[in-house]
């Protein structure tokens, strides 16, 4: 009677414990739930582990097409920034994915179209969409390395092959039959092995345990997979079709990782202590992460596929919560001669004024010093890019060509290389003229002060040609420059367009208005007044520059 009261307060004490634990799981997931459901349309709020963001880049490397944005465009439309706003993804295949996405744009507008058909259902459907955002959380990262990282890691390991350990177990089992024939010898020849076997399994061990890290994630990718076979998610429905008939193929990769994926020592449970003997004893544990390693190399493209499968989804749900956050945005729409927006803005500015026009050809943008005209260049590019890879545009319309789209804007010298500024911008603008002569897809080029290293003389003669030879059919050359001179040297081949200040009560302020024409005011000694500078300096500086207009000569500024 007594042992059947301790059983049951045993069983009552074990239940309560088993109940506990359920209900602390189900109050996570439903906090998991209401953080996710509160999260879809806000700016990604996380943190970066150390070198993790060198990592993100490598699925990228590994599947780069044959145009995608170069590091000049990405570096001036500040994509970093842009890319880790919309990172909301919940794998580490999800953000290698939508990095991906954002450095490669499509061509393809029934890819595109695909692209919108999913994102607009993750945006309209909550609970598919968090039940998807749940497993991929699941799924979790693998921290400051790729996984392609450590897929390439595992190159490290050579060739191991299985033979050895083989011959050893089957020794193994002889001395133990030789002990019932002659039991010294037996003895003797098994006390031997048993000894090797262990002193060469802790090494081989040590060996192989960091690479356990790539296979994890690998295991935890195939059964996100499994998972998303069995939702009934129509937006999905042609990956998981495409998963399903993957699956298959890891039939033998998931039983060798029966004995393969154990670390040792990490249990108490006598039969996880009893399997850690026996592996020391028979290396079963090396013999199936041999058998694992071939199989990962041999099934390595379709590893991949599912990988790019399962990262496609996470991404686009976290580019569907990052339009949804938009202040306003639109779908574009593509078309061959016109680029035409109404409410165009930079989706990075606080407080964006909107643009809108209508482009028939290249433009040249004058204005005055921070007056917009960079911003205004970037956000067209930068629009030109969402377009392309999450079929968003920040406007309340727009409408252009698919481009291939190139930048020369925020160009710094290169001291290691030795370069100066000059060098560093021509080799720029060099990289737009080859772009133009290769591919089908329409150019857009957005320059920002073209040559500006250099003297005005040689600066007005050479930006003169080169913007002449971007005036091509199929490029779309936009640019600012503070060389009013060039607006009339090119007027048969752009179009005028400008910003402008306004003086209100001796402070200067700006509207951020894209204006047709030229522009007709400067302001660059005015804003020295602003900021404090002598007088006497400005009545000097605009005494010269009144001159100059004047006469096409420079003085010093000392004569009456």
């Amino acid at each position: 009677m007594e042992y059947l009261i301790l059983a049951a307060a045993l069983l009552f004490v074990w239940g309560g414990i088993a109940l506990l634990q359920t209900v602390r799981e189900k109050k996570r997931r439903d906090w998991e739930k209401e953080r996710l459901c509160a999260s879809f349309g806000q700016p990604a709020a996380r943190e970066y582990e150390p070198g993790e963001f060198q990592g993100i880049p490598r699925y990228f490397e590994k599947h780069r097409g044959s145009f995608c944005l170069d590091e000049i465009t990405w570096r001036d439309l500040d994509l970093d920034e842009v890319f880790q706003r919309m990172n909301t993804t919940g794998s580490s295949a999800g953000q290698e994915y939508l990095y991906y996405m954002l450095k490669t744009p499509v061509f393809d507008e029934r890819e595109l179209l695909r692209r919108e058909e999913q994102m607009r259902y993750f945006t309209q459907h909550r609970q598919q969409r968090v039940e998807l955002q749940m497993r991929f959380c699941k799924m979790g990262r693998t921290g400051r390395y790729s996984l392609y990282d450590y897929l390439d890691f595992l190159d490290d390991l050579g060739e191991r092959k299985n033979g050895k350990q083989i011959v050893l177990d089957l020794l193994l089992v002889a001395s133990a039959a030789l002990i019932a024939v002659h039991l010294q010898t037996g003895l003797l020849l098994l006390l031997a092995l048993l000894t090797y076997n262990i002193s060469t399994y802790l090494k081989q061990k040590h060996d192989i345990e960091p690479y356990l890290v790539s296979f994890r994630y690998v295991f935890r990718t195939l059964d996100l997979a499994d998972a998303l076979c069995r939702t009934k998610i129509p937006a999905i429905e042609e990956e998981t079709r495409r998963l399903k008939q993957l699956s298959g193929d890891f039939r033998n990769l998931r039983r060798d990782a029966i004995f393969g994926m154990r670390s040792t020592g990490n249990s108490s449970n006598p039969l996880e202590v009893a399997a850690d003997y026996l592996n020391m004893i028979f290396h079963f544990d090396i013999i199936g992460f041999n058998r694992m390693l071939r199989q990962v190399r041999m099934q390595a493209p379709r590893i991949d596929e599912v990988i790019s499968l399962v990262g496609r989804i996470d991404a686009l749900i976290a580019a569907a919560g990052y339009r949804a956050g938009l202040p306003g945005w639109c779908v574009p729409t593509f078309a061959q001669n016109t680029v035409a927006f109404t409410g165009l803005y930079h989706p990075l500015l606080a407080d964006p004024v909107k643009n809108d026009g209508t482009l028939k050809r290249g433009i040249l943008l004058t204005g005055s010093n921070a007056s917009g005209k960079s911003t205004f260049l970037k956000a067209v590019a930068l629009n030109a890019v969402l377009a392309q890879t999450i079929h968003t545009c920040c406007a309340d319309s727009y409408r252009g060509p698919i481009f291939r789209v190139l930048t020369s804007m925020a160009l710094r010298d290169d001291l290691k290389k030795g370069e100066s500024y000059y060098m560093t911008e021509i080799k720029s603008i060099k990289r737009i003229l080859d772009e133009k002569k290769t591919g089908d897809a329409a150019v857009l080029c957005c320059v920002d002060e073209v040559l500006r290293g250099t003297n005005t003389v040689e600066r007005i003669a050479a930006s003169t040609q080169i913007l002449k030879s971007l005036a091509r059919p199929g490029v779309w050359c936009f640019a600012a420059t503070h060389d009013i001179e060039l607006t009339t040297l090119l007027q048969q081949e752009y179009d005028n367009f400008h910003f402008e200040e306004q003086i209100v009560e001796g402070d200067i302020r700006f509207p951020y208005r894209l204006l047709p024409g030229q522009a007709t005011t400067r302001n660059a000694i005015l804003l020295l007044s602003v900021m404090g500078y002598e007088q006497e300096l400005i009545k000097k500086a605009q005494a010269m520059a009144s001159r100059f207009v004047e006469t096409g000569k420079w003085t010093n500024g000392e004569e009456n």
